[in-house]
């Protein structure tokens, strides 16, 4: 079937852009590496997402939000400090309360298994989606036509388009030739669950400590997932305790504004890094997510910003569809370039400098950050756009984001 579209990686965008597709009726090929059992495993492990209020729209738009609605935590308040280990926030900062926004939110916390089995079951139900697991691709072609991959069995396939969503270590774009530019923050991200005493009221936090930020992010009951940025030596330190010595290093740096804290699930972490790639698209391939953009996840912005290229290439390949275009030829794979460009390196440029203008202890810097917090929070018309902003609502969104059929 040559006028598919090859997928390759069934995490997160890779299985979004496959409904997408079905959506419009376009079939298409999704190479998953892990088996099916170990995506829809059910266990919590600790792993959130902070879904933009576009991002909600688009898994809305495509049928599964029925279904994840009542397991998803609204985030009704968002509280950015420039902070101090065991203080939480204190001192000026930027307080931003969903009412704002007509009462919609910023956005929502979703646990990673619940996003991931609801995909995984809309994927089964599909008769558009041919789903591969576990499978892997060991070479890839582009031809004037078509684009080819070979499986690690044997098997070959082809399509009109390839496209890599398999992560920050892309192989569709290294076998492309695609470079990587960008640098290591000497971070790394320790990530958990916790139960927590007191009621967090749908509270986000964000605050930026010395070694890096800490975001603090409301879970359904007395829950919440952390991300802690912290220099990669004492991250390495921190990551080898045991669960007791971990919450003993946590605990002052988390402070006591919600009461007792508890590890649930399991822990992760993850050296932190800006890495992007050189070019989103080569003759019959694109690339979506980590493969094209990996950022800081201080204001947890990366899936968000990878399910905007999913809705965009969706998009563009199914007006070129309508067109009777080729959905793999140069010319539409350029819009999709084009659009996604400017999005990306904004965020880049913005979560980058934003990181390295908060992670140090410079008494003057300090002093102007919470200056500027307290400026910007006093400013309701600045407050309510840098809000619209996080939630995903400016720019030229696609319909999917808008909660809108393709």
């Amino acid at each position: 079937m040559s006028n598919r579209v090859i997928i390759v990686g069934g995490g997160l965008n890779g299985a979004a852009l496959a409904l997408a597709l079905a959506s419009t009726g376009q079939p298409s090929l999704l190479v998953d590496a892990l088996p099916p059992e170990t995506r829809a495993d059910p266990a919590f492990d600790g792993r959130a997402y902070a879904l933009a209020l576009s991002s909600q729209r688009m898994l809305a738009a495509l049928g599964l939000w029925r279904e994840l609605a009542g397991k998803a935590e609204r985030i009704a308040h968002v509280k950015v400090a420039d902070g101090r280990p065991n203080s939480g926030v204190c001192g000026p900062h930027l307080h931003f309360n969903a009412d704002e926004l007509d009462g919609e939110g910023a956005g929502f916390m979703l646990e990673d298994r619940h996003l991931r089995q609801a995909l995984l079951a809309a994927i089964a139900g599909q008769k558009l989606i041919t789903h591969l697991a576990p499978a892997k691709v060991v070479t890839q072609n582009s031809g004037p036509n078509t684009a080819s991959i070979t499986l690690d069995d044997g098997r070959k396939f082809e399509g009109a388009l390839l496209v890599g969503c398999d992560g920050r270590a892309s192989a569709v774009a290294a076998r492309a030739g695609i470079a990587r530019q960008g640098h290591d923050y000497g971070q790394i991200a320790l990530v958990c669950a916790l139960t927590h005493e007191k009621p967090h009221n749908g509270t986000a936090y964000q605050l930026f400590l010395p070694a890096g930020p800490l975001a603090i992010l409301p879970l359904k009951g007395n829950r919440c997932s952390i991300v802690w940025s912290e220099s990669a030596s004492r991250a390495t330190a921190i990551a080898a305790l045991d669960d007791a010595d971990y919450m003993a290093a946590l605990r002052p740096v988390f402070g006591n504004f919600l009461g007792e804290i508890s590890l649930c699930g399991a822990r992760f972490s993850y050296p932190l890094s800006l890495t992007l790639a050189t070019e989103l698209t080569r003759p019959r391939l694109a690339l979506v997510g980590d493969a094209a953009h990996g950022i800081h996840p201080l204001a947890g912005q990366g899936l968000n910003l990878g399910l905007r290229d999913v809705a965009s290439l969706a998009e563009v390949i199914s007006d070129a569809t309508r067109r009777g275009e080729d959905i793999g030829g140069a010319l539409v794979l350029a819009r999709y370039a084009r659009w996604r460009r400017s999005d990306i390196a904004a965020n880049s440029i913005v979560t980058d400098g934003v990181n390295h203008l908060f992670s140090n202890d410079n008494p003057i810097l300090r002093a102007g950050r919470s200056l500027g917090l307290g400026v910007v929070n006093a400013w309701p018309g600045l407050r309510r756009y840098l809000m619209a902003e996080a939630a995903g609502l400016h720019g030229t969104l696609p319909r999917l984001m808008q909660g809108q059929a393709l």
